[in-house]
């Protein structure tokens, strides 16, 4: 099944398809030995960090890369002009979605996530190889700009005419647990939908229907901007692609997201539900 050429399950990825495996690795192994330990024949790895993001500074952990890094990446995957690409992680796209979100920014449409990544197919009893892919070099090229980003200094614009999400976990967003960034809490105005909420217990998107009234019940509506940020930019574009689901499709992306807003002191933060703590 294809849902609006947006994400396909593991009956009906096209034989033709370019299969890209990208893991985010936040804790455990490393995305390229979880690669290594098994993924779908004939996929090849794209690295998060070296591949999908620039180097770590005011833009956040995850910054989006230079286009010509991508460019090399996609073309050492084997993508082409034409392909149709599909690419997928562990399960619910928290990564896949990064580079389903980047090679559509940059131009190509045929692109979709696999419904459920590698956990679906593994529990469908389909194949999985241990064998590094070497895909014949593709001539893939494109230009960044095709999808709606919105920096910093716009947020505010965005809280007050619009909804901001923050997808990470309601104690990140509450500020009462932070694993990974230096500071606690959240942009002021943001609206919690952790992104696990989007897929089932095995990873798999919710019905479109389910998608959109989770959305709606966050202020969410058709002519209502949008925007949503995560940690470092990266798991974001897995809500952006559960909001396209919903048949919300302007849904813009805060690249630097947490990471990168706590880069300058003079930005406000917010504890628990709507508490400033920081700044005006």
């Amino acid at each position: 099944m294809l849902r609006a050429g947006l994400i396909v399950d593991v009956d009906s990825v096209p034989q033709d398809a370019v299969l890209i495996d990208t893991r985010l690795a936040l804790t455990g192994p490393p995305g390229r030995d979880r690669y290594d330990a098994g993924h779908l024949p004939g996929a090849a790895y794209v690295d998060i960090d070296e591949d999908l993001a620039a180097a770590p500074g005011v833009g956040g952990r995850h910054p989006l890369p230079d286009t010509a890094v991508f460019e090399a990446a996609m073309r050492r995957a084997g993508v082409n002009v034409g392909s149709t690409v599909v690419v997928y992680d562990d399960g619910p796209a928290t990564a896949a979605a990064r580079v389903w979100w980047l090679l559509r920014d940059h131009g190509h449409d045929d692109v979709m996530v696999l419904d459920g990544g590698l956990a679906a197919w593994s529990a469908a009893g389909r194949p999985i190889s241990t064998t590094a892919a070497r895909p014949t070099a593709g001539d893939w090229t494109g230009r960044p700009g095709h999808l709606p980003v919105v920096e910093a200094d716009h947020l505010p614009d965005v809280t007050r005419d619009g909804v901001l999400v923050d997808v990470r976990a309601a104690e990140r967003f509450r500020g009462e647990h932070e694993p990974i960034d230096p500071v606690a809490g959240h942009i002021p105005g943001a609206r919690n939908a952790p992104l696990s909420g989007n897929t089932d217990e095995v990873g798999r998107f919710l019905p479109d229907s389910d998608l959109r009234r989770r959305f709606e019940d966050l202020g969410v509506g058709d002519g209502v901007q949008i925007a949503a940020y995560c940690g470092s930019g990266v798991t974001a574009t897995q809500t952006l692609l559960a909001l396209r689901l919903a048949g919300f499709d302007e849904a813009s992306l805060y690249p630097g997201s947490w990471s990168g807003w706590i880069t300058d002191p003079d930005r406000p933060i917010a504890l628990g539900p709507d508490t400033l703590s920081r700044g005006s």
